[in-house]
């Protein structure tokens, strides 16, 4: 296995820089976000570390020798919008630049690329499908074509109003993982496997390992810890930010020994990166660094 970080928590940095910092603290891989350049209202997005719509073959080149150069390779191309947002311009950019990041992801060499299926948060899972069959397709299928995997986080996208009843990702449990695959067809689709978000679901994040093992492409390294006071206060159908919060790994509830002895046990050997969204390390730049180095210390030891 190969330990990373999403470079997401880093966006006052070039990717140069980023790669120049993940040699310097002893990871080897990085997860680079390709967001459209300009600002966006959520929170780690909307960050630009290559921008895949400028990527001619001198930048191409340019990202080549900045890795040869720091011997930091690029584990994925990143992008998590909602392309099956309700708001048709919306699903349409969101579309469009994905495929650009496949696409970038094929011209790099790197050949995945990590995201969200995306959706309709007033709609039901059934209700949404067959866009998503319309929407996914013709992704997948031209991913496919260009050598490319696309890796989904399982993430539901469940936290603020806007994002209330449903969530804006249909991708979030082994059910519809299941579906997910069958309908789609193309073994090309997998997972970005992120333990934390089955976590706060309540379902066990070792069991699925075994079954979905050819499906798991990437594996996001993140931690969350459930209050369990105030989940009995505010129980489950509540926002899950009153009771849940995003921490480093080793300062949660994911016991991360079994975690890695279960990806071992199927034969994992690809990119763990680490993803931070521990508000206790948001303060400064310098707090977000030593928040990775922190990450790498403890995660260290599962990985050789």
């Amino acid at each position: 296995m190969r330990l990373g970080f999403v470079t997401a928590i880093l966006p006052e940095l070039t990717l140069d820089e980023v790669l120049a910092f993940a040699a310097e603290t002893g990871y080897s891989t990085v997860e680079v976000m390709c967001w459209p350049p300009g600002k966006a209202e959520r929170r780690y997005a909307g960050v630009t570390h290559i921008d895949v719509a400028a990527l001619d073959p001198a930048a191409v080149r340019s990202v080549r020798e900045a890795q040869n150069r720091h011997g930091v390779s690029i584990s994925a191309l990143g992008y998590y919008p909602n392309p099956l947002a309700p708001d048709a311009t919306e699903a349409g950019l969101a579309v469009a630049h994905l495929e650009r990041v496949i696409e970038a992801s094929s011209e790099l060499g790197i050949g995945l690329v990590t995201s969200f299926i995306g959706r309709d948060p007033g709609r039901s899972i059934d209700e949404n499908w067959p866009r998503m069959l319309e929407t996914w397709g013709p992704l997948v299928d031209r991913a496919a074509a260009l050598g490319v995997r696309i890796a989904i986080e399982n993430c539901p996208m469940l936290f603020t109003a806007d994002e209330w009843p449903g969530g804006k990702n249909l991708a979030t449990t082994p059910a519809i993982w299941r579906r997910l695959f069958a309908d789609i067809g193309r073994p090309n689709l997998g997972l970005n496997y992120d333990p934390s978000h089955l976590i706060w679901q309540q379902i066990d994040y070792l069991k699925p390992i075994r079954e979905f093992a050819d499906r798991i492409f990437h594996v996001h390294a993140k931690d969350a810890r459930i209050d369990q006071a105030a989940l009995d206060e505010h129980g489950v159908l509540s926002y899950p930010k009153l009771w849940h919060t995003p921490k480093l790994p080793g300062l949660g509830d994911v016991r991360w020994g079994s975690f890695f002895a279960a990806l071992g046990d199927i034969g994992y050997q690809g990119p763990v990166a680490v993803e931070v969204e521990d508000r206790s390390f948001e303060g400064s730049l310098d707090r977000r660094k030593a928040s990775l180095l922190l990450s790498r210390r403890y995660l260290e030891q599962f990985v050789v």
